[in-house]
């Protein structure tokens, strides 16, 4: 599974999270510090890339793309690229069966859940002296890393925040967001009782992807997914019940539903239904269009709220490289040229992606949105799933177990018991 892939990639050109555009810039970095991977040990030479390379880029990256390209080549008058769009559901498999096939393109978008299945095939080339990874957001860094080596960089993320509709939160009583869980109890009540919704907030009871719901309350409760050096999964943990028991509670005391229907939840937030949900910053374009010019002021959003911390959900994509290329100097200038943050700025013009890398998000557009600075800040401490071999596994697992705590009440302690037990059986893959 791609961590990014499960929203839903509505097409909304540039739309923003508010009236402004959502596309983001993202990656830059220095040439002179070593990546710190252990098998890192080449450089990228000076002087222009040159020669061809092919890309893949799935989604609507796979069709901007090539407009990006046009920019790199005029830069690199010796080089030539070939982008080939892939559909996301045809990309895993096309990936596995190149890589079998020894077929792979020079460089390619890859999908961060993706990075240890690959890495563990030997598809992938160590990311070369010379680039600098302080200004990635931690979260986004860590998904390229695979045991101690790192893998590509970041090229953009996603994270996870609450929307909330302002309008009914003021009549709810609400003036300030919540910072903590009671406070988003509190909120959830209210919206029900005092603002006429059906319930409270949105929560995803299950089903594909539903685990990035939950482990932003097991994270900030201090769970953790896996032991420190990822060889075994750490589901049956006294921090991981505390989560699964806070997201159950919302539905237990009938402030969230297992009884609405799916694919509906920008009109539901629209009709004031359900006025709060968590998901990524591509709803907000999306909640805008549904609800037009009405709905727009009245978007909010706010970070995770604190238990022990405030830990979100980080996706996203890399850029890689794969050790088949027969142009891998080119092929890093290539993964050099999209870190740059002017690149970067002009593919925010293209696309609907956050930037990995901080400094990025100093571009006037970004930081003049009134939604889009908190999402930068949740990206401080968002948190991604462990690059191990068999998360996507595990993740399905874990899935099958929350619908069964959110829609036939079993217990925190069972589901975290019976996730363990699968997970234990499936093992990492390391």
């Amino acid at each position: 599974m791609f961590t990014h892939s499960i929203r839903r990639r509505l097409v909304i050109g540039s739309a923003a999270l508010t009236a402004t555009a959502l596309a983001l810039a993202g990656c830059g970095r220095s040439e002179d510090a070593p990546s710190g991977g252990s098998q890192a040990t080449t450089t990228v030479s000076e002087g222009p890339a040159t020669g061809n390379l092919t890309v893949w880029a799935m989604g609507t990256e796979g069709e901007n793309l090539p407009k990006l390209m046009e920019q790199f080549q005029q830069a690199n008058p010796g080089v030539k690229v070939t982008v080939t769009p892939i559909p996301w559901d045809a990309a895993h498999s096309k990936f596995t069966t190149a890589i079998t096939a020894q077929s792979l393109p020079d460089a390619a978008m890859v999908g961060t859940t993706w990075m240890g299945e690959f890495a563990d095939l030997g598809a992938l080339d160590p990311t070369p002296q010379g680039f600098d990874t302080n200004g990635f957001y931690p979260g986004a860094l860590d998904t390229t890393k695979v045991g101690d080596t790192q893998y590509g960089v970041p090229w953009y993320v996603e994270t996870r925040l609450v929307y909330y509709r302002k309008d009914l939160a003021a009549k709810a009583g609400i003036t300030t967001p919540p910072t903590d869980w009671d406070g988003l109890k509190a909120m959830a009540k209210a919206m029900k009782e005092k603002a006429g919704a059906k319930y409270g907030i949105n929560l995803q009871p299950g089903g594909t992807g539903s685990w990035q719901t939950v482990m932003p309350f097991a994270w900030s409760a201090g769970a953790n997914l896996t032991t420190d050096d990822q060889k075994e999964f750490t589901f049956d943990t006294p921090e991981m019940q505390e989560g699964l028991k806070y997201y159950q509670s919302f539905f237990t005391e009938k402030l969230a539903g297992t009884d609405l229907p799916p694919n509906q939840t920008e009109a539901q937030f629209v009709n004031g239904q359900v006025p709060m949900f968590i998901s990524g910053p591509w709803m907000a374009g999306s909640v805008a269009k549904l609800g037009g010019d009405a709905i727009k002021p009245n978007i909010g959003v706010f970070e995770i709220p604190k238990n022990k911390t405030s830990t979100s959900f980080v996706g996203g994509s890399n850029f890689v490289v794969f050790k088949t290329s027969k142009n891998k100097d080119s092929a890093w200038k290539l993964v050099k040229f999209l870190s740059d943050p002017k690149t970067q700025a002009a593919w925010f013009k293209m696309s609907s992606d956050l930037p990995a890398v901080k400094s990025a998000w100093q571009d006037p557009s970004i930081a003049s949105d009134p939604l889009l600075p908190v999402f930068g800040k949740q990206l401080e401490s968002a948190k991604a799933p462990p690059a191990v071999v068999n998360w996507e596994q595990v993740a399905n697992a874990f899935d099958t177990e929350i619908e069964k705590m959110a829609k036939s009440g079993q217990s925190p302690a069972d589901t975290a018991k019976a996730t363990q037990t699968k997970a234990s059986s499936i093992g990492t893959g390391s």
